[in-house]
C-alpha cells in the first residue's frame, strides 16, 4: 500500500480483471458446462457480430440463462459491500450493515405486499424500491431534528423501523394463502437470483451502478465521516452534505439490491472487514476493493447456489454459512476492528 493510501498499479489490475475472470469461469459451470473457449465466442459472436457456430442451446444458456444472473450478482455483491464500509464509517460501528436505516425491511414489505397483491415481478421491484425509502425517511425524520443526539439516534430510530417493517412483513405472510403467495413471499425472502433477467436489471440496475459511482467519486472525502462535525469542519468540507450523499446513495444500492433478489444478508458486513484487513481503512483504496470483492463473493455463492445440489439454495442461506465462520476467523486474526 503506498503511504497516500492509493493502491499500488497491480492491485488495480488484479481488481479490475478479477471480476471479469471469476465472471468468465461461471458463466460455463452448470447443469450444462460450457468451457471458456466456447463462453467467449458466444460473448464475441453477441457483442461483436460474425455469427456463433456451436449450438442454439449453448447460446441461450449463456446469454439468456447465466449472463443476466451473473451481471445482477456482481452489481448486488458491489453494492452490498460498498454500501456496508460507507455505513460502518459513517456511524463508526464495525457492526453497521447496509440495513442499519431499515431500507431492507422495508424493501422486503414492499416485495412481499407486490407479491399479496398479484403484482407482476416488475411491480414487485418498484413496490420494494418505493418502501425500501419509505423506510429510510421515517427513520431519518425520527432520529434527526435540533433536540436529537446526532448519529447514535439515527441508529436507534433504524431499528425501531426496521423492526416495524419486519412485523408488517409477518402479518403480510400471515394473511397471504397458504397455496401459493405465502410459500412465494418465503422463497422471495430467503434470497435469490433465479428470477434475474434483462427487464428487471433494466430498471434496478442504473440505480445501483449510480450509487456505486457517486462513492468512487467522493470516496476520497469519505474518510472524514468518522469524525466528529467539529473535526469534520476543521477540514474545509460540509459534513452534512458529505453525510446525505452517503446515505441517500447506499439507501438507493440497497433498495434496488432487495428488490431485485430479496434479502441478502452478510455482504455489506464482512466484505469490507476483510478488505480493512487486506488495504487498510483509507477509502481511496478501500471503496474499490469492496466493489471488486464484493462482486467476486457474491458471484461464488450464486454459483455454488445453482450448482452444488440437485436444487437451487437461496443465496442467504450460503452467504451466512460462509460468512459468520469467516466473520470470526476475521476478527480473532485482526485481534478486533477499527475503522
Amino acid at each position: 500500500m503506498r503511504r497516500d493510501g492509493r493502491l499500488p498499479n497491480y492491485w488495480k489490475l488484479i481488481l479490475i480483471v478479477l471480476p471479469f475472470a471469476v465472471a468468465l469461469i461461471a458463466l460455463g459451470i452448470g447443469r450444462m458446462s460450457i468451457s471458456p473457449a466456447e463462453v467467449i465466442e458466444v460473448l464475441r459472436a453477441k457483442f461483436f457480430g460474425g455469427g456463433y457456430a456451436g449450438s442454439e442451446l449453448t447460446e441461450k444458456t449463456v446469454m439468456q440463462l447465466r449472463l443476466p444472473r451473473i451481471i445482477l450478482a456482481a452489481l448486488v455483491g458491489a453494492g452490498l459491500s460498498v454500501s456496508g464500509t460507507a455505513f460502518q464509517s459513517l456511524f463508526a460501528n464495525p457492526l453497521a450493515t447496509p440495513d442499519t436505516l431499515g431500507v431492507a425491511s422495508g424493501a422486503s414489505f414492499g416485495a412481499a405486499l407486490g407479491i399479496l397483491l398479484g403484482f407482476g415481478l416488475i411491480g414487485i421491484q418498484i413496490m420494494g424500491l418505493f418502501m425500501g425509502a419509505a423506510a429510510v425517511t421515517l427513520t431519518w425524520l425520527a432520529g434527526s431534528g435540533k433536540d436529537r443526539g446526532g448519529l447514535s439516534y439515527i441508529v436507534l430510530s433504524g431499528i425501531m423501523i426496521g423492526s416495524l417493517f419486519s412485523a408488517l412483513v409477518s402479518l403480510i405472510k400471515y394473511v397471504a394463502d397458504e397455496e401459493s403467495q405465502l410459500p412465494a413471499i418465503t422463497y422471495w425472502l430467503m434470497g435469490g437470483l433465479d428470477r434475474a433477467n434483462y427487464k428487471t436489471l433494466a430498471l434496478g440496475a442504473p440505480v445501483i451502478i449510480a450509487g456505486i459511482i457517486i462513492f468512487c467519486l467522493i470516496r476520497w472525502r469519505m474518510n472524514i465521516l468518522p469524525l466528529s462535525d467539529d473535526e469534520a469542519k476543521a477540514s474545509g468540507v460540509n459534513i452534512r452534505l458529505l453525510r446525505g450523499v452517503s446515505v441517500v446513495s447506499a439507501t438507493a444500492i440497497t433498495a434496488s439490491c432487495v428488490s431485485m433478489c430479496g434479502q441478502v444478508g452478510w455482504v455489506g458486513l464482512i466484505i469490507p472487514h476483510m478488505c480493512r484487513m487486506l488495504f487498510g481503512s483509507n477509502h481511496l483504496a478501500l471503496v474499490p476493493a469492496s466493489i471488486s470483492l464484493g462482486a467476486v463473493f457474491m458471484i461464488i455463492v450464486d454459483t455454488l447456489a445453482r450448482t452444488i445440489s440437485a436444487s437451487e439454495i437461496p443465496v442467504s442461506i450460503l452467504t451466512a454459512i460462509i460468512g459468520a465462520p469467516f466473520f470470526v476467523v476475521l476478527m480473532r486474526r485482526s485481534g478486533g476492528w477499527r475503522i
